[in-house]
């Protein structure tokens, strides 16, 4: 993805809402089968991570690890993936 697309996305993601929350009982297997139906769903989504700073980053890598999501923007508990649904 270029620099470009990355910037019209993270100006897409602006306007939304955390649609997943990862609390204290962090990525849980619930947890993930969300977020792979959000992004499904809506190709971009923020995901808001309740962790310290080290675990937010393990997480992170995780979620584009599991779910070959793409992210586009983190920002403090706030990230931002896109994964392109082949159906649409």
């Amino acid at each position: 993805m270029n620099l470009i697309e990355k910037k019209k996305l993270k100006a897409q993601a602006h306007l939304l809402k955390p649609v997943v929350m990862i609390g204290h009982s962090g990525l849980t297997p619930a947890v993930m089968k969300e977020i792979n139906l959000a992004l499904d769903t809506h190709e971009l989504i923020k995901v808001k991570i309740r962790a310290e700073r080290d675990d937010r980053n393990i997480i992170r890598t995780q979620i584009c690890a599991e779910t070959t999501a793409e992210l586009i923007q983190s920002i403090g508990q706030v990230a931002v993936f896109f994964r392109k649904n082949p159906k649409k």
